[in-house]
């Protein structure tokens, strides 16, 4: 389950799984990267189930609003990445 919310300080992050997913943080934050978002602040849970709770900052440098539909969608690619590279493991 993933869910992206516009916050007053940014962009809430939320991905939730039943089973345990080793490896998978590191695929979510590659796509704050991508989008340049910082993290303020992260919460993560990795013990029989995966949850992750992320709120990220846009860069101001960078000066565009980020849509939410976008990040959302790259998460869920993120994932579908994620299982991939386990299946070939």
């Amino acid at each position: 389950m993933v869910t992206v919310e516009t916050m007053e300080k940014g962009i809430q992050v939320n991905v939730y799984s039943e089973r345990s997913c080793p490896g998978l943080l590191v695929f979510v934050l590659k796509v704050f990267e991508e989008f340049s978002l910082n993290v303020l602040e992260a919460r993560v849970s990795c013990t029989g189930s995966f949850q992750l709770e992320a709120l990220g900052v846009e860069n101001e440098e960078n000066g565009e609003t980020i849509d939410t539909h976008m990040v959302k969608q790259a998460v869920l690619q993120a994932i579908q990445d994620w299982n991939e590279s386990n299946d070939q493991e």
